[in-house]
């Protein structure tokens, strides 16, 4: 085991498919060690890591990384590794004195290739490795044969990957993070009766490597210590690894990074009416092109914070933690998608509103 690095534990996996919850879980369960969480989220307010900021991390932050969270500002690890990732890891690699782990969650399409081959780059090498890269599927989406809970939202989000031009399959996308991976997670397994259950398993089984292991769990909860301290140093296999993306690039074909093409808008009220405004979402997502809403909404006079996301037709709502004293009550969500409607975002929900407040 190589005790003189930091090792990091690369997490990735479709949008929806439940890499943020096994992340939550997994730092609320590693209490002896302190972890830095490197978010790599698309849009223009980071609610993951702020869904994350709400677990016990032990890593002391900085100016630039509240709690031990860094979020990288770019939606597209794989196309921002030089840019932002390596200058986040030097500064992690400063404070290695006090970081024993490193977490990082891609953003829902990124390919792990790339950001693992940075693990290469000889001041990263000399300090870090990856101790595994973790693939979580969405397991109903597998069974199905759609990939994803979403296929639609997981289109949208291919605007921000490099292999948007080579138009490849979800199958072919999911095939290069499993081409990748010393562990795979398959979510909602409560949701799987036996034979699919065993559909899954033989479908993985044909994908993955023999000593790559399947791991079926519910709720997001898992041992930590079944994943981390797997040592895989999963760098130093990395460039033996053939994936779609790298046929694409060997047949001389163009890349375009569409990342203008990806619409995103904030808006901000003050409380409001909670069924009101999940209604009000859900029109919004009839009448216009939106891939994805999260945020969290003052409710009412309710004194806990709620959490709100929409994937595709789907909204979810919970209540998560109480509002600080000092905390400003107000309801923030992000929109993605395309075409964005501004100005009708803003009419439909600003009708839930019981209070004056702004939008940005």
């Amino acid at each position: 085991m190589q005790l003189d690095k930091i090792h990091a534990t690369v997490v990735t996996g479709f949008l929806g498919s439940g890499k943020t919850t096994l992340l939550s879980n997994l730092i609320n369960n590693a209490t002896d060690k302190r972890i830095a969480v490197i978010v790599n989220e698309f849009g223009e307010m980071d609610i993951d890591a702020e869904l994350l900021r709400g677990c016990p991390l032990a890593c002391e932050g900085e100016e630039d990384a509240e709690d031990g969270i860094f979020e990288l500002a770019n939606g597209c690890i794989c196309c921002t590794v030089e840019e932002e990732f390596v200058p986040v890891m030097k500064k992690l690699i400063e404070k290695r004195d006090s970081i024993d782990h490193i977490v990082i969650e891609t953003s829902g399409l990124a390919l792990p290739k790339p950001l693992v081959q940075a693990f290469n780059w000889p001041e990263i090498k000399q300090h870090c490795t990856v101790d595994s890269v973790i693939a979580v599927l969405d397991g109903p989406a597998i069974a199905t044969g759609t990939w994803a809970t979403d296929p639609q939202a997981v289109d949208a989000a291919r605007l921000a990957d490099e292999s948007l031009d080579h138009d490849p399959t979800l199958e072919e996308l999911l095939d290069d993070q499993l081409a990748a991976a010393d562990l795979a997670i398959v979510s909602k397994a409560d949701q799987l009766d036996e034979g699919t259950r065993t559909a899954v398993r033989d479908w993985l089984s044909a994908r993955l490597p023999k000593q790559v292991k399947a791991l079926f769990i519910e709720n997001g909860e898992a041992d930590p210590e079944l994943l981390t301290g797997l040592d895989s140093a999963t760098e130093d296999r990395i460039e033996a690894i053939t994936t779609h993306h790298d046929a694409h690039h060997a047949a001389g074909e163009e890349h375009e990074h569409a990342h203008d093409h990806f619409d995103s808008t904030v808006v901000v009220f003050g409380a409001v009416d909670s069924e009101r405004l999940v209604a009000g979402i859900q029109q919004l997502i009839a009448e216009q092109t939106i891939y994805r809403v999260k945020g969290f909404v003052a409710a009412g006079d309710k004194p806990m914070r709620q959490v709100v996301q929409a994937v595709g037709e789907r909204v979810a709502h919970y209540f998560d933690r109480l509002w600080d004293a000092d905390e400003t009550r107000a309801t923030r969500l992000v929109f993605i998608g395309h075409d964005l409607d501004r100005a009708r975002i803003r009419e439909v929900l600003g009708a839930a509103e019981l209070e004056t407040a702004a939008s940005a």
